[in-house]
């Protein structure tokens, strides 16, 4: 009776293994992933306060592997404390550029930095 359920849970734990990785190779070979210059930008304004956040969340996307971008904090009227925060967390990853919100169509051409 034991025998015959140990063998029920293996089969069960086999099949949920083949098709976790059928779910990941399927997953990898359609996920939208950026393949040009694709961008997330994020609007921040005042002292930036959903900021670390915001791109916590698209660099776990972009680590997971399901996306490949360019984040750009746009600078909505970032007051001083805010502009730190936005400029502090550019420097720490290179996908991640601070933009002025009227320079906005340049940062997406040519990933310009103010």
């Amino acid at each position: 009776m034991f025998y015959m359920i140990g063998k029920a849970v293996l089969a069960l734990l086999a099949a949920a293994g083949l098709l976790a990785i059928g779910w990941l190779l399927l997953g990898t070979l359609v996920a939208p992933v950026g393949r040009g210059s694709v961008y997330a930008v994020v609007p921040a304004s005042g002292d930036g306060e959903r900021l670390e956040q915001d791109l916590a969340g698209l660099r776990w996307l972009r680590k997971g592997g399901a996306a490949r971008f360019t984040v750009v904090i746009a600078d909505c009227g970032l007051s001083g404390q805010g502009r730190r925060l936005a400029e502090l967390l550019a420097g720490r990853d290179r996908g991640v550029i601070l933009c002025a919100i009227d320079d906005l169509p340049a940062c997406l051409g040519g990933e310009k930095q103010v």
